[in-house]
């Protein structure tokens, strides 16, 4: 529009010309008179003269002009129309109903091959509403199907008010997304691949036939990847380096992984079977990026348990697998080099703030208790950060206020970032993920963390940590601190409250030692008996009130059977303390019962539904509580759900079951 007005003005300029000439011979007959009247009276009749021949030349040139550029125009017109209908690239107008009102030769030869007399856009192209059109502003491009072929569709509008017209554009780009993808396909990922107990399923085997062992296993990997047409290198005995195109990186993924159970089935008289752990990097910039990807994919497999492939891109991280219980290592090599670490690591450090999950357990209490009094020792100032206290920690709590224990030994978490500087360690006990920490501001403005967990590792994990001790074997944090504090110093001595503190909490994690407890579990139980637990006093500590005990029979009681074998029950809260707690312990009770593979127990409480799940060993509900948000161990784990009903929050679970029954992870 503003084109067509600046034509008009130009055109309009030029053909006044005539006229300046005229009003330039009248003004110079009108100053001859004031010099000579005789002069004056000639230089008008020549001025009128002019003035006629002008006015003249001005009428006849502007018609004949008007013509001319009216004839070109119709001729320029008529072109555009014949170079618009020969374009090779369809193209047609299209009204505000999405009708096709005119189409090019281009176009009606693409709608010809279709062999249907298509007139309307939405069944050109079903996936474009009319809705999604009327919201075009001067122009939009659609990535669309039809026929088999991909097109980019460009819609420009034209017109003006309600009478707006659509003029569409069809660009085939078949080929280059097909070569796009050829060249996605055939792009290289990195991959690592561990052997997850090497040492101890050679030393299940006799020595003579280690060997063979060790070649059985070589010759699975390197085959399963040759088909591939993999470049696999074994880097040390028990570590391989693999790359291969993605294309058969999502046959590995269609096929879950299998190599995982294929290795694991390798056998030559070995008691213990081999484990596999997988990492692959793909999506990174360069390969470079894609080797540390799978480095990042790896720590996470291990940090999960092993057993299992991680699959991790830039913006997101696939499992699979992770079927196997947690392997105990009997070695306390890496208790003790982790021990050492840590002790050089606060040695250069004035204070210290520890600090666990949101509403603290007494597993996590122990732990961060395990981990005072070892800053104690070594002469560090140190704190616990505690905000909510929950009813189930406060008669452990007030065996640590007043007395012999400093008046800030609990602080707040306003309080903590206040002390904070640049000479300061947060120590992170019995979590690892930033989204559930007691104090997430306090996370972020720590500059040295360090973290101690037991916890499978998620993609949520704490990643900028100066030291981290994630051990998925070990049954509680506290078993994991009283390792450490056995190899930190021989000068640490723990009194008696510390040492029923962190029996508790090992206690509470196996459910009396009948969970995730191995040689080491007993053994750390031992040092702290040996420190002056007394069993009978920390048994008295978790008696239940009545109201407690009656709001756990109850979910009991009211818990349906859903699929044969999955427990499932709602633990009422009103007048409870804990209810979420009360809700954990429903949930270990149920798998007493015979035929039940896992329980899940939903407690609302403080507006979210907390969900326990638990397991003995058939089922992971780790994955399960992960779809949902959540994580935890394999036998033993948790999620929060917001926004939701009790009853909205159980057909989750039901489908988060039908789904990994559908997909043949559980049964």
């Amino acid at each position: 529009m503003k084109e067509e007005k600046k034509t008009q003005k130009l055109l309009k300029s030029y053909l006044r010309w005539p006229l300046v000439p005229a009003v330039l011979f009248i003004l110079a007959a009108c100053c001859a008179f004031f010099f000579d009247r005789s002069a004056g009276i000639a230089v008008t009749v020549f001025a009128a003269v002019a003035a006629v021949f002008c006015l003249r030349l001005y009428i006849s040139a502007r018609k004949n002009v008007m013509k001319a550029v009216v004839s070109f125009a119709v001729a320029t017109d008529e072109l555009q129309k014949r170079l618009s209908d020969d374009m090779d690239v369809p193209y047609a107008f299209v009204d505000r109903g999405g009708e096709i009102l005119w189409q090019n030769r281009a176009m009606k030869s693409l709608l010809k091959d279709q062999k249907k007399n298509l007139k309307n856009v939405e069944e050109l192209f079903p996936e474009l509403s009319l809705a999604e059109l009327m919201k075009i502003g001067e122009s939009e491009d659609y990535h669309l199907s039809m026929g088999g072929l991909r097109y980019r569709v460009r819609f420009t509008r034209t017109g003006e008010a309600t009478d707006r017209i659509f003029a569409m554009y069809l660009y085939d780009e078949t080929e280059l997304i097909t070569l796009r993808d050829q060249i996605s396909s055939d792009r290289l990922v990195a991959g690592i691949i561990y052997l997850d107990n090497y040492e101890e399923a050679m030393e299940s085997v006799e020595e003579v036939r280690r060997s063979l062992l060790t070649a059985m296993i070589d010759r699975k990997i390197v085959r399963y990847f040759d088909g591939m047409r993999a470049i696999i290198r074994k880097l040390e005995k028990d570590k391989y380096f693999i790359a291969l195109q993605k294309k058969h990186l999502q046959t590995l993924e269609e096929r879950q992984f299998d190599i995982l159970e294929q290795v694991k089935m390798v056998n030559i008289g070995n008691e213990m079977r081999v484990t596999l752990s997988i990492g692959i990097g793909d999506g990174g910039d360069d390969y470079a990026e894609c080797a540390e990807l799978a480095r990042q994919a790896m720590d996470m497999a291990l940090g999960r348990g092993g057993d299992q492939a991680v699959v991790k891109k830039p913006d997101s991280v696939q499992y699979y697998g992770g079927k196997s219980n947690s392997k105990e290592k009997t070695t306390r090599v890496k208790a003790r080099v982790k021990a050492h670490a840590f002790r050089e690591l606060i040695e250069n450090k004035d204070r210290l703030f520890i600090m666990g999950h949101k509403r603290m357990d007494i597993d996590c209490l122990g732990a961060a208790i395990g981990i005072w009094r070892i800053a104690v020792t070594l002469d560090k100032k140190a704190h616990i950060v505690v905000s909510d206290q929950v009813a189930a920690v406060k008669p452990m709590l007030k065996r640590f206020q007043g007395g012999e224990y400093p008046p800030d030994l609990f602080i707040s978490e306003d309080t903590a970032l206040e002390l904070l500087d640049e000479n300061s360690v947060l120590v992170v006990v019995d979590t690892n993920n930033p989204m559930i920490v007691e104090s997430p501001n306090l996370l972020e403005a720590a500059k040295t963390i360090v973290v101690l967990d037991h916890h499978r590792q998620s993609e949520r994990s704490i990643r900028n940590a100066a030291l981290s001790y994630v051990e998925t074997y070990a049954s509680s944090a506290s078993e994991m601190v009283a390792e450490i504090v056995q190899y930190i110093s021989d000068d640490v001595k723990i009194r008696v409250a510390e040492a029923d503190a962190m029996y508790a909490g090992i206690v509470i994690d196996t459910h009396d030692f009948k969970n995730q407890t191995g040689v080491r579990t007993f053994e750390a139980a031992a040092f702290l008996r040996r420190n002056g637990v007394d069993v009978t006093r920390v048994r008295k500590m978790f008696r239940e009130k009545i109201e407690d005990y009656r709001a756990k029979a109850e979910a009991v009681h009211n818990a349906v059977i859903y699929r044969d074998h999955y427990a499932m029950s709602t633990c009422p809260s009103e007048g409870l303390e804990s209810p979420t707690i009360i809700g954990a312990q429903a949930s270990n009770d149920l798998l007493d019962i015979v035929g039940v593979k896992a329980s899940i127990v939903l407690t609302e409480f403080a507006g979210k539904i907390y969900v326990s799940a638990r397991s003995i060993d058939e089922v992971n509900v780790q994955v399960m509580m992960e779809k949902l948000g959540g994580g935890g161990h394999r036998t033993m784990a948790g999620a929060q759900l917001v926004g939701v009903t009790t009853e909205e929050a159980a057909e989750r679970v039901k489908e988060v079951i039908d789904d990994m029954i559908g997909k043949g992870e559980i049964a």
